[in-house]
Parts: structure tokens; sequence; C-alpha cells
């Protein structure tokens, strides 16, 4: 069934493909959700997820906006292990992306977004008047913009990692059903975390 393609393509489509105006960039945000800390500890290894869009788009950023601050948000999420917060693999794949490690800003002890949004804040200190880009899955771009404003954080949404093809419909859905499944748990996250 469409339902959980239905339910993401809504999400990723709230927000707009970033485009470059021109204007300097002052600062980018990067949110975690990159790595699988239970394997990348276990393995000794980056384990990279499916989300690793975020961080080779924020690389390609950090290279065409080279004065632009470069902060990354992402703890340990986990509240029965003590794995090594998701900011210390990171800065490896940064480096490894040709981003040197002086130029990234690490916030390390977020466990949700809420927290990477206010720890961010603090580790930022956004001026006013000041163009911050935030970085994201286009799917979870929606309730991260939300509570960035909360926090009264000024972000520009550049969404990556998308699930669903422009202008989705059931046809673009036929192709993929069994991924229907995955979708709808990744969807019912974000969905819940909106209300």
């Amino acid at each position: 069934l469409p339902i959980g393609p239905a339910m993401i393509a809504t999400l990723e489509n709230r927000f707009p493909l970033w485009i470059d105006d021109g204007r300097p960039v002052d600062g980018i945000v990067v949110l975690g959700g990159t790595f699988d800390l239970r394997i990348s500890a276990a393995r000794g290894r980056l384990a990279i997820t499916g989300a690793v869009e975020r961080l080779t788009e924020s690389a390609e950023l950090a290279r065409r906006y080279p004065a632009a601050k470069i902060v990354f948000a992402g703890g340990n999420p986990s509240l029965l292990h003590n794995f090594p917060p998701e900011a210390e693999l990171a800065v490896q794949l940064f480096e490894l992306l040709g981003v040197p490690s002086t130029r990234i800003i690490l916030e390390s002890r977020s466990r949700n977004t809420e927290e990477n949004a206010r720890y961010a804040m603090d580790l930022a200190r956004p001026k006013p008047g000041e163009r911050w880009l935030l970085v994201t899955s286009a799917v979870h771009m929606p309730r991260s913009v939300g509570i960035f404003r909360k926090v009264n954080f000024a972000v520009e949404p550049y969404p990556v990692d998308w699930n669903s093809m422009p202008g989705s419909n059931l046809s673009n859905f036929l192709s993929r059903p069994l991924t229907g499944w995955q979708l709808i748990d990744e969807a019912a996250h974000e969905w819940a975390g909106l209300l």
C-alpha cells in the first residue's frame, strides 16, 4: 500500500531544494543520524547509515563557503549504552571528505533533535542577520526546522537524503512495494515528533 510513501512524501516536499542565491553563508549546522553507533563501536570502524548525504553535502558546502562555520550536532541517543558520541565519528568522516577538523565545531552532548538545536545554538552563537543553513534528511526537516524556530535559531533548510521522487504519485510507489513498511516506520517517527 502507498501509505508509508505518501506519509514520507508529504514530509519531504515541505521544504524545496535549497538554491544558492549568491549571498554568503555564515554557518552550517549538520544534524547527526549518519552513523550506526552500535556497529561502529563493535567493529572499530565507521558504520555509515543511509543518511550519509548529511555529511557529503555538508563537505561540499564547506568547500563552497570556506569562511562558514560548521557545527555538527550529534551525541549518543542510546539510553542503554555508552557509545562514543556521533560527533567523534563525524569528524573522522569530514576529514576523509577533505574538511579539516579545525573547521568543525563539535556538539557531542545531544541525544535528540531538540537538544541538537539548543546545544548547536549555544556553540554557534548566531548573530542577527547571519545566514545559517540546516542540513538534515528531507523527512526530518519539518520537525527540525520547527525545533530550531522554537529555540530562536534562524536557519535555512537544506534538505538531503530523499526517499521519494518529486511530485510523488501512486505509480512511483508501486515500483518498490516492500519498502512501504520501512517508510511507515520512519514517517510515523517524524509525524509523532511533529505532534
